[in-house]
Parts: C-alpha cells; sequence; structure tokens
C-alpha cells in the first residue's frame, strides 16, 4: 500500500509516528506537504500536481490538516476523494468537525449528551442567552479555536457581557455553554478508529487553570472507559463523518458530554499516557479499508430519476409495529432498507426477520414516491419551557 501522509511538519510527533508505523508494515509512504499542491480540473480527469510535478498513484492518505490550512487542506483532500484515494477523513468532516457551532448542530439532534449551549449576535441576546443554559458561570468559545485557545470562563454576568462584547467588535463569533461543574478541570480523550476506541485517557487542569489541555500544563492518566462512554465516543465520531478522530468528553453527573470532536487529534499525548501503538492502530485501519474510497452518494444518484435515500418512522400504532423487516414488503415496494436505528442502537444492513418495534427509524433507499406514502406527517416539536427572570435594568416589575 503507498501511503501520502498530508502535513505541514513532517518532523512533529503525530506525522513521525505514523510514517514509523507504516513503513514497519512494509508499506511505502511519503510525508506530502499540504501547501506544495496544485489541483487541477478538467473534464473526467480530476489530477494533482505535487511541486509542480503530476502526483504519482497513491493508495490512501491520511489528512493532518493544521485549522490555519483549512480550506486549502481541504481542497486537497477533496481532490484525492475525486480521484478514487481512500482518506482517513474526509474533506467534508473536517470542515464540519474544525467549526464548533456547526458540530454542535449536527450532534444536538442525536439522543447524545453535549453541554447546553447558545449562539447570539445581538448585545440585548447576551444575557437571556446565559440564563437559558443555566446561568453564571459559563464557558465562552471561539467558533475556531485549538488546544484550549480561544476557550474562556465567566464567573458573572457583567464578566461574561463583557467578554463576549469585546469578542464581538473584534469580529469574532462566540459560543456561550454551560459550565459543567462536576467535570471539575477534568475531561477524557477518546481516540477512535473505525468503530472502537484504540486508546483513552483522562486529563486534569493544574492549579486554578479549568481548561485540562495537555498544552496548557494538564495531567494525563490512563482511563478503561465505561461502554457508556465509549460507545458515544464512537457515534460521535460516526454522526461527524470521521472515521479517525479525537473525542473530548465531559464526565457529567448525568452522564457523558461532548465537548469537542477532533479530526486530526494528536499522538503524542495519548501515545505516552497508554503506551499503545496509536498510529499503528490508524495504518492498519487504512490497510483494511484501502479498497472502500469514499462514494458520494448525491452524486450517483442523481442519475437514478426517482430514487433516493430517506429515513422512515414507525409510529406507536403502525401497522408495521411487530412484523419482521420481510413481513413489511418494503422491498416489494422497491424500497431496500439499510440501517435500523433504535433508541442509541444502530443496526447495518437488518435481517428480514428482525421485527419492527414503535419508535423505530429506517434508513431506505428506493422509489421517493412509494416511500413518501410511508413518511409521518411532520408535527410540531413540544418544546420545553424555560422560564427566564427579567434583567435588573428592564424597568419592568410585577403586580
Amino acid at each position: 500500500m503507498k501511503v501520502g501522509i498530508l502535513s505541514c511538519s513532517p518532523r512533529c510527533y503525530s506525522t513521525r509516528r505514523l510514517r514509523e508505523a507504516a513503513e514497519a508494515r512494509g508499506h511505502e509512504v511519503r510525508v506530502l506537504n499540504t501547501l506544495k499542491f496544485a489541483i487541477d480540473l478538467e473534464q473526467g480527469e480530476p489530477d494533482l500536481f505535487y511541486r509542480q510535478k503530476q502526483l504519482s498513484q497513491y493508495d490512501a492518505v491520511i489528512p493532518r490538516i493544521g485549522a490555519s490550512i483549512t480550506f486549502f487542506g481541504m481542497a486537497v483532500v477533496r481532490q484525492f476523494e475525486q480521484m478514487d484515494v481512500f482518506c482517513a477523513n474526509t474533506a467534508a468532516a473536517i470542515g464540519t468537525s474544525r467549526d464548533k457551532l456547526r458540530s454542535l448542530q449536527v450532534l444536538s439532534r442525536h439522543h447524545l449528551g453535549i453541554p447546553e449551549t447558545t449562539f447570539v449576535r445581538d448585545k440585548r441576546d447576551i444575557l437571556p442567552a446565559i440564563q437559558r443554559v443555566g446561568g453564571t458561570p459559563v464557558i465562552i468559545k471561539l467558533l475556531e479555536g485549538t488546544q484550549g485557545i480561544g476557550v474562556l470562563l465567566a464567573e458573572s454576568q457583567r464578566t461574561a457581557e463583557g467578554i463576549i462584547e469585546l469578542l464581538q467588535s473584534q469580529r469574532q463569533s462566540v459560543l456561550i455553554q454551560k459550565f459543567v461543574a462536576e467535570s471539575k478541570g477534568r475531561d477524557i480523550r477518546a481516540f477512535v478508529v473505525g468503530d472502537q476506541v484504540v486508546g483513552a485517557m483522562r486529563r486534569v487542569a493544574q492549579g486554578q487553570e479549568f481548561r485540562s489541555n495537555v498544552h496548557r500544563g494538564g495531567r494525563t492518566e490512563k482511563v478503561e472507559l465505561d461502554p457508556e462512554y465509549a460507545r458515544t465516543a464512537v457515534r460521535a465520531a460516526q454522526i461527524m463523518g470521521l472515521r479517525v478522530a479525537g473525542v473530548d468528553l465531559l464526565e457529567g453527573k448525568d452522564g457523558p458530554r461532548i465537548i469537542e470532536v477532533n479530526s486530526s487529534p494528536g499522538l503524542e499525548g495519548i501515545e505516552t499516557c497508554t503506551q499503545l501503538d496509536i498510529a499503528g492502530a490508524v495504518v492498519d485501519y487504512l490497510a483494511a479499508r484501502v479498497d472502500f474510497p469514499e462514494l458520494d452518494i448525491r452524486q450517483r444518484l442523481t442519475v437514478s430519476a426517482g430514487y433516493g435515500v430517506a429515513e422512515l418512522h414507525i409510529p406507536d400504532g403502525s401497522m408495521y409495529v411487530g412484523k419482521s423487516i420481510g413481513e413489511s414488503n418494503l422491498r416489494e415496494k422497491d424500497i431496500n432498507v439499510l440501517t435500523l436505528y433504535r433508541d442509541t442502537s444502530v443496526v447495518p444492513n437488518p435481517r428480514s426477520d428482525r421485527l419492527l418495534e414503535a419508535g423505530d427509524r429506517l434508513l431506505c433507499f428506493g422509489k421517493l414516491e412509494l416511500m413518501r406514502e410511508l413518511t409521518p406527517a411532520r408535527t410540531r416539536r413540544r418544546r420545553r419551557v424555560k422560564l427566564q427572570p427579567l434583567p435588573e435594568d428592564s424597568g419592568e416589575s410585577g403586580n
């Protein structure tokens, strides 16, 4: 297997370890400076040039895209995808993971724990937003920050309002997030490769520092993950579309809370802490998946007139409850069940004898007109009512 590592820092620990792991397994490997590519576009012939020469054939690439070159790095990865080269992480997944707001928007519709978060632009919305996430103290985060940079703790409403106004005046977009006090300056980094956690460590902040990042002086300790935490980490990476990810979790009183999903997780901290060959696990995964490059379903489905992918819901009282997938006659209606979702469980390619239950969701491919008949009418979601105290300077009073 010929592997390319996309990295602007060939001597950094993560790049060096990935190269060593690939070479130790007999693979041909080369570190490619992401900024030295040129992207050529021609009908039916997507191509890449590297240092003014046409790039040779590669079987797989491992993107190590720094935050400062995200846009160009994503373009290079996307070009590899169009050339049917297997990419450890896709351009779309890297882009989603780099935007903290977008990441949380994607995760929020799924049954996974995340800290309550809000995003505002208008000054008048700041105080109500702080109240909605439970009041101060709150965490204030820049949308694009790494290694703990751009993460601030505001102990009071006045402090939070001042920080947010200052950042917004500098055209910085920020998130306001509930402070999970019980985490006590600790979090867990779970390193996900494919569908499993291959290593995990707990990071503990030192002194008065609330950020536990290793780059902030946090100490690390190896941890055996509780199955719930492992499932949450893997599911979060899958939802984001990442095959290789560092998932950061807070230990909340109600279970794991996802704070970030990183598409280019560093290897030094976790390998030093766990003494595990994490780089080797990444390379082994590539070798097993190299023959299955990413397929953009949207590009392929456009030639299938009237066909598409849809999610069908099995509500309570449905005629399908208690029937097997085979007995549902969906196949006879030109509808194929690709995946079954039940609570937090995911069953790919479910067997025809699996019984359907109320609340099941079926990801299906088939004739859209026929699937429309099985899609329930949209109902308005019942929302929680959050009572908020009036701001002190509102000038209003009760009777």
